[in-house]
């Protein structure tokens, strides 16, 4: 089931990114996320699966350029690979195809899963080394809506 964040989810969403750092976030990225959470976050959900959190992802709106960009997606570890992230991404990318502000998806990610938004039809615009912190490059992506 995937839901609107609600600040209740707070913790149990720290406690997602924990189980996956180092893998995919550096440590320095949880103060991160919480002033995202805390102050920039305009659309974010949950994936529930029998009351646990297993996903969350969300969206920033950039409308004077026609754009948005996914944020913060994180998977439960156990959960990885069975189609949640697909499921989270697609239902938003679905919200933005029904917004006509918007005709550009973009995405901030690393070397380590930037396949995943490239499978996705997500196409790399630039890279850079260590962006996010030793050995976590930036990846950046872009989709353009077909509307």
């Amino acid at each position: 089931m995937i839901r609107e964040y609600s600040g209740e989810d707070k913790n149990e969403l720290l406690n997602l990114l924990r189980l996956n750092t180092p893998q995919y976030f550096a440590p320095p990225e949880e103060a991160d996320f919480i002033n995202y959470l805390d102050y920039y976050r305009e659309d974010y959900f949950v994936v529930e699966n029998n009351g646990q959190i297993i996903g969350s992802g969300g969206i920033n709106y950039f409308p004077h350029n026609h754009e948005s960009r996914l944020s913060w997606d994180i998977i439960h570890p156990d959960f990885q690979g069975r189609g949640i992230g697909k499921e989270l991404t697609q239902h938003r990318i679905n919200l933005l195809q029904n917004n006509p502000a918007i005709n550009i998806v973009c995405v901030r990610t690393t070397q380590l899963v930037y396949q995943f938004y490239q499978k996705m039809g997500f196409v790399l615009e630039k890279t850079e080394k260590d962006f996010w912190a030793p050995g976590f490059d930036l990846y950046q992506m872009k989709m353009i809506l077909n509307k």
